[in-house]
């Protein structure tokens, strides 16, 4: 019973609009929140994304003789196109991991790709056990890195409103190479 109270009272100090309170024991609500009860609420309000993502990897192992071999980029977002495109029944999962991974590590990282917390090291590690096992899945043999690079492209409005509306431009992000444990590959 209490357990249930203190839950209902830091998810509601969470979904409130700032008080004393929750800007007080914001470190404590967002620990008890993260990463299990985290709210979305486009459900209710939806703001369709205005850019194309097309998300890449490469992989690097490095041999017994201290040489580096690198991979050639992998489009993970072509190959969970190509999933979602074929199946009469996609999963959500399959439309929207990668997508959402990305997004919840831009939001934690910002643009200089530095953890600056527990959720953004999290996060970091989620991008990265998803690209690992992407790559793992489709191409033969073992690495102890991974990269990954977002090329992001604006989607043309079409009709009156096209003229009006502002297009981003295009951005090539390359993130820095991340260790890859055993388990990831």
């Amino acid at each position: 019973m209490a357990t249930t109270f203190v839950h209902v009272l830091l998810v509601f100090l969470h979904v409130a609009p700032p008080n004393t309170l929750s800007k007080r024991y914001s470190p404590l609500i967002n620990a008890w929140v993260y990463p299990f009860f985290e709210q979305n609420w486009r459900l209710f309000a939806p703001d369709p994304d205005s850019v194309n993502r097309q998300i890449l990897a490469r992989t690097a192992h490095s041999g017994s003789d201290g040489s580096s071999q690198v991979s050639d980029w992998f489009d993970l977002t072509a190959m969970d196109d190509a999933a979602v495109e074929h199946d009469p029944f996609p999963s959500h999962t399959a439309q929207n991991m990668l997508r959402r991974a990305w997004t919840s590590y831009v939001d934690t990282h910002g643009s200089d790709d530095t953890a600056h917390t527990e959720r953004a090291l999290m996060m970091q590690k989620y991008l990265s056990n998803i690209a690992a096992q992407r790559v793992a899945g489709r191409r033969a043999g073992t690495f102890d890195f991974i990269q990954l690079r977002v090329v992001t492209r604006s989607i043309a409005a079409s009709g009156p409103v096209a003229g009006n509306r502002p297009t981003t431009p295009t951005e090539n992000r390359l993130l820095p190479w991340w260790k890859v444990t055993p388990h990831g590959n």
